[in-house]
């Protein structure tokens, strides 16, 4: 349903908000989320254009929340990278169409309009906070904090 980048950005964002406003080096983002270096680079320069990130190069540095993980919500994330789109005309061209769209594209529509209204809704601070469950990247969590070494 989403794709790699998506799923890759959102992973980031989850490490991320374990750590609100310190500085995570790049190297401990790619390990703890298992997403590969050169692919997350790319990820991250989208959040960063996104002002959903803030990064520091060099010795120290890394990436940190522009904001804290009780304001962005998964939208925000995805939105960033791979925006859910609404159909209002019909996707073929069809001029008969227009924005009358068929069966398929409507309910296609409807769907989106749903995903959207969800993950408005949910904040990267919902999936870090529950307490029952898994939680994301669960096998790395310690005393609800990531075994990274971290920039203040």
């Amino acid at each position: 349903m989403f794709s790699q980048t998506t799923e890759y950005a959102l992973r980031a964002m989850a490490l991320l908000a374990y750590y609100p406003g310190e500085l995570v080096p790049t190297p401990s983002i790619a390990s703890e989320t298992k997403v590969p270096t050169t692919y997350l680079a790319k990820v991250l320069q989208m959040l960063s254009s996104a002002n959903l990130i803030s990064g520091k190069r060099g010795v120290g540095g890394g990436y940190r929340l522009t904001k804290p993980p009780e304001q962005i919500s998964l939208l925000e994330v995805i939105d960033a990278v791979a925006p859910i789109r609404r159909i209002n005309v019909c996707p073929l061209g069809l001029t008969d169409h227009g924005s009358n769209l068929c069966p398929l594209h409507r309910r296609m529509d409807q769907a989106a309009k749903m995903m959207i209204e969800h993950f408005s809704g949910v904040m990267l601070a919902d999936l870090i906070g529950q307490k029952e469950g898994s939680r994301p990247l669960c096998d790395k969590v310690k005393a609800a904090k990531l075994t990274v070494s971290v920039k203040k």
